[in-house]
Protein backbone atom coordinates (compact mmCIF):
# COMPACT_ATOMS: atom_id res chain seq x y z
CA UNK A 1 0.00 0.00 0.00
CA UNK A 2 1.28 3.16 -0.90
CA UNK A 3 0.60 6.55 1.00
CA UNK A 4 0.44 9.70 -1.37
CA UNK A 5 -0.07 12.37 0.84
CA UNK A 6 -0.42 12.86 4.55
CA UNK A 7 -2.23 15.80 6.89
CA UNK A 8 -3.24 16.64 10.47
CA UNK A 9 -6.27 16.81 11.83
CA UNK A 10 -6.29 18.91 15.51
CA UNK A 11 -9.27 20.08 17.35
CA UNK A 12 -10.12 23.64 18.31
CA UNK A 13 -12.77 25.79 20.21
CA UNK A 14 -13.01 28.48 17.69
CA UNK A 15 -12.61 28.39 14.31
CA UNK A 16 -12.59 32.13 13.63
CA UNK A 17 -9.75 33.07 16.18
CA UNK A 18 -7.62 29.51 14.16
CA UNK A 19 -7.95 31.08 10.93
CA UNK A 20 -6.97 34.31 11.84
CA UNK A 21 -3.87 33.04 13.75
CA UNK A 22 -3.00 30.50 11.06
CA UNK A 23 -3.28 33.29 8.37
CA UNK A 24 -1.30 35.55 10.05
CA UNK A 25 1.53 33.58 10.58
CA UNK A 26 1.48 33.55 6.21
CA UNK A 27 0.03 29.78 6.12
CA UNK A 28 -2.13 29.36 2.96
CA UNK A 29 -6.07 28.19 3.40
CA UNK A 30 -7.64 25.55 1.41
CA UNK A 31 -10.75 25.96 0.98
CA UNK A 32 -12.11 29.28 2.19
CA UNK A 33 -15.13 29.12 1.03
CA UNK A 34 -16.20 26.11 1.19
CA UNK A 35 -19.73 24.39 2.55
CA UNK A 36 -17.26 22.95 5.20
CA UNK A 37 -16.66 26.40 6.94
CA UNK A 38 -18.90 26.05 10.00
CA UNK A 39 -16.89 22.36 10.59
CA UNK A 40 -13.44 23.09 9.90
CA UNK A 41 -10.78 25.64 8.78
CA UNK A 42 -7.94 24.23 6.50
CA UNK A 43 -4.60 25.14 5.85
CA UNK A 44 -1.37 23.99 4.03
CA UNK A 45 2.41 25.11 4.59
CA UNK A 46 5.66 24.64 3.75
CA UNK A 47 7.05 23.84 0.07
CA UNK A 48 5.24 20.09 -0.10
CA UNK A 49 1.90 22.24 1.03
CA UNK A 50 1.88 19.83 4.18
CA UNK A 51 -1.87 20.33 5.35
CA UNK A 52 -3.33 20.68 8.85
CA UNK A 53 -7.26 20.86 9.36
CA UNK A 54 -9.01 22.21 12.70
CA UNK A 55 -12.02 20.71 13.35
CA UNK A 56 -14.51 21.70 16.25
CA UNK A 57 -13.51 19.65 19.01
CA UNK A 58 -17.13 18.32 18.95
CA UNK A 59 -17.18 17.08 15.00
CA UNK A 60 -13.27 15.18 15.57
CA UNK A 61 -14.46 13.92 18.49
CA UNK A 62 -17.59 12.44 16.58
CA UNK A 63 -16.01 11.85 13.30
CA UNK A 64 -12.69 9.82 15.48
CA UNK A 65 -15.06 8.14 17.72
CA UNK A 66 -11.55 9.27 19.94
CA UNK A 67 -11.10 11.46 23.27
CA UNK A 68 -9.73 14.78 22.92
CA UNK A 69 -6.19 15.75 24.63
CA UNK A 70 -6.59 17.93 26.96
CA UNK A 71 -3.77 20.36 25.89
CA UNK A 72 -4.11 21.97 29.53
CA UNK A 73 -2.57 18.85 30.53
CA UNK A 74 0.03 18.11 27.55
CA UNK A 75 -0.01 17.94 24.16
CA UNK A 76 -1.17 15.62 21.27
CA UNK A 77 2.30 16.31 18.69
CA UNK A 78 4.59 18.61 18.12
CA UNK A 79 5.05 20.05 14.57
CA UNK A 80 8.57 21.43 14.07
CA UNK A 81 8.73 24.32 11.25
CA UNK A 82 12.03 24.87 9.55
CA UNK A 83 14.10 27.79 9.91
CA UNK A 84 16.47 29.16 7.46
CA UNK A 85 18.98 30.74 9.89
CA UNK A 86 19.28 32.56 13.59
CA UNK A 87 17.67 35.32 12.52
CA UNK A 88 14.64 34.02 10.83
CA UNK A 89 13.78 32.14 14.46
CA UNK A 90 13.34 35.50 15.87
CA UNK A 91 11.43 36.92 13.74
CA UNK A 92 9.01 33.87 13.55
CA UNK A 93 8.95 34.84 17.55
CA UNK A 94 7.84 37.99 16.64
CA UNK A 95 5.38 36.86 14.19
CA UNK A 96 3.98 34.31 16.74
CA UNK A 97 3.46 36.93 19.37
CA UNK A 98 2.10 39.69 17.19
CA UNK A 99 -0.42 36.39 15.79
CA UNK A 100 -1.94 35.67 19.26
CA UNK A 101 -0.03 32.80 20.56
CA UNK A 102 2.63 31.78 23.71
CA UNK A 103 5.96 31.13 23.45
CA UNK A 104 6.12 28.14 25.95
CA UNK A 105 10.32 27.98 25.34
CA UNK A 106 12.36 31.34 24.49
CA UNK A 107 14.89 31.04 21.66
CA UNK A 108 17.81 28.81 22.56
CA UNK A 109 20.69 26.35 20.93
CA UNK A 110 20.20 22.95 20.54
CA UNK A 111 23.48 20.88 19.00
CA UNK A 112 24.26 22.96 15.91
CA UNK A 113 21.04 25.16 15.37
CA UNK A 114 18.64 27.23 16.77
CA UNK A 115 15.31 26.97 17.83
CA UNK A 116 12.04 28.01 20.01
CA UNK A 117 8.86 26.25 21.06
CA UNK A 118 5.11 28.06 20.65
CA UNK A 119 1.38 27.02 21.22
CA UNK A 120 -1.61 28.45 19.41
CA UNK A 121 -4.75 29.68 20.57
CA UNK A 122 -5.98 26.40 21.44
CA UNK A 123 -2.71 25.22 23.44
CA UNK A 124 -1.24 22.74 19.75
CA UNK A 125 2.46 23.25 19.76
CA UNK A 126 4.50 23.81 17.51
CA UNK A 127 8.56 24.64 16.96
CA UNK A 128 10.99 26.72 14.55
CA UNK A 129 14.04 24.74 13.92
CA UNK A 130 17.39 26.18 12.56
CA UNK A 131 19.73 23.47 11.41
CA UNK A 132 22.55 24.47 9.58
CA UNK A 133 22.75 21.88 6.48
CA UNK A 134 19.09 21.14 6.31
Amino acid sequence: MKTKQIWANLATNDLERTTKFYTELGFKANNPNSSQATELTSFSFGEKDFIINFFLKDILRENTHSQITDLKNGNEIIFSLSAESKEEVYEWVEIVKKAGGKITAEPYEIGKGYTFVFSDPDGHKFNILYWPGM
